[in-house]
């Protein structure tokens, strides 16, 4: 395996763990409706306790999206995870109120009782969906920071990576396009949030409210990030020439990956199909179940589609708005050749666990969250 192939071997695992992470935030979606869905004390439990045993999935999603860059990019991590330490914590501090929430909010003698619990769990669905995707769009759009990779022979201040004003990272949410696409990404695990809890809660009360509620989720989404692809078809990238490393700036660079790269291009428009297909067949569909396995596979699809045009092709995944040429591109960013073959020889294992999360998903699923099962288990 040469050292080009695992670079771009690496990214598309790294891509295709950000678009699981994606999928799996149906779970801060639905929290986000929560208020939307139901009416009752009762309709409200049934709801958490349907997302509540899945949320653990989708935090190991994202921890293992972040220790999987870290070993094969570690210069993004240091840049961005490094520099740009605002808007990353208050991403994870969502994250830490959706844990204590699960763990405490049906606790009996807890102090600040239920409601406030499921407070905090609508919090993280709307903050930690629209911040994720403001830093997603910073792939495209580029944050502020500078790279010196000799910085780190300096005895007073040895970093590679800085950031360029003081914001670290709260600075992406001043670019409109950013807050666009968290706006998308915000409706998209929405509209998958309430897809789940009309496949998973069997409440006929909470399933009526459904298509009223998908369809103020699902249109928003389509309309922001229609918009979104405009604005990245249109706008310039910056590339680099593999031989030399220099970043160039390229005229409508991410339309030019799509094309020249058909089969992303296929894959972008074969997820988008499969995600309109899961809202219609469940908008006008005589069951209002199984809308999420179509839509969730579209979005897997999508977000694969556009990380992989954002790192692939000679392209600079993460452009440097204050010096183009400390942009970041797979190839300036990865770990050694010995540590991307030996990770590699590891990945062999990621099948079999993709297997064990299925089949621990279909076990917990067999039994559909109801009036009945929340009872038993709040009784035990």
């Amino acid at each position: 395996m040469s050292y080009v192939f695992l670079q771009h071997y690496w990214w598309f695992l790294v891509s295709l763990l950000g678009a699981l992470l994606v999928f799996m935030m149906f779970v801060q979606g639905a929290n986000s409706a929560i208020a939307c869905l139901s009416r009752s004390e009762t309709e409200r439990r049934m709801i958490v306790a349907s997302t509540g045993r899945k949320w653990e999935l989708t935090f190991t999603t994202l921890v293992t999206f972040g220790g999987a860059f870290f070993a094969s990019f570690p210069l993004f991590y240091s840049t961005s995870f490094g520099g740009a330490y605002w808007l990353w914590m208050i991403i994870l501090f969502t994250f830490v109120l959706q844990a204590v929430s699960y763990e405490f909010h049906t606790k009996l003698g807890n102090l600040l009782g239920a409601r406030t619990f499921r407070c905090f769990l609508m919090i993280n669905g709307v903050v930690g969906p629209v911040l994720i995707g403001g830093a997603v769009a910073t792939f495209f759009d580029g944050s502020n920071f500078l790279v010196d990779k000799m910085g780190i022979t300096s005895a007073f201040s040895p970093i590679i990576s800085r950031w360029a004003n003081g914001s670290h990272g709260l600075d992406a949410l001043l670019d409109p396009w950013n807050v666009v696409l968290g706006l998308a990404v915000f409706f998209l695990v929405r509209s998958l949030g309430i897809l789940f809890i009309a496949n998973n809660v069997e409440d006929e009360n909470i399933r009526s409210r459904v298509k009223k509620h998908l369809l103020w989720s699902s249109i928003p989404f389509v309309l922001l990030f229609v918009a979104f692809l405009v604005h990245l078809f249109v706008k310039d990238g910056f590339g680099y020439d593999p031989s030399t490393g220099e970043i160039v700036l390229v005229p409508h660079k991410y339309l030019l990956n799509l094309i020249e790269m058909w089969y992303v291009g296929l894959l972008l428009l074969l997820g988008v199909i499969l995600y309109i297909y899961g809202i219609v067949h469940t908008l006008v569909g005589k069951s209002k179940t199984g809308g999420i396995w179509f839509s969730g596979v579209g979005t897997v699809l999508a977000v694969l589609a556009l990380l992989l045009c954002a790192g692939w092709n000679n392209t600079a995944y993460y452009p440097s708005l204050v010096d183009p040429q400390s942009s970041l591109t797979i190839s300036n960013s990865c770990s050694s050749y010995f540590t991307l073959s030996v990770m590699s020889v590891v990945s062999i294992l990621i099948p079999f666990v993709l297997a064990y999360i299925i089949c621990a998903w279909r076990a917990i699923d067999k039994k559909k969250v109801s009036e009945l099962t929340v009872s038993e288990a709040e009784g035990h």
